[in-house]
């Protein structure tokens, strides 16, 4: 699995807004990948470096629609926390103010 395939989308919440001040950002990653992928795709991508990353796997909630019923997809997220003389995330720079 390549770097930029286990990387799938940051994500933009109030509470990881607030986590960009102090370097830790929110991705969601592909659900095979393990915390030392994860570490090594974000270092690869964005050139930073990574002390910690703690992982979240969410289970697809059951809705149902009349007589139908489906659940929603399963995702996993990354929280990414980098060391303190790292850059930052160019990306995340213009959302942080």
């Amino acid at each position: 699995m390549e770097s930029r395939d286990i990387i799938i989308k940051p994500v933009l919440t109030e509470k990881s807004y607030d986590d960009i001040a102090i370097k830790k950002y929110t991705f969601i990653v592909d659900k095979r990948a393990n915390r030392t992928e994860i570490k090594k795709a974000v270092e690869d991508v964005f050139g930073v470096k990574v002390k910690k990353v703690n992982t979240l796997r969410q289970i697809g909630k059951l809705k149902r629609q009349g007589y139908h019923i489906g659940r929603r997809p399963e995702t996993k997220k990354a929280f990414v926390t980098l060391t303190k003389g790292s850059k930052t995330i160019e990306f995340f720079d213009s959302l942080a103010q």
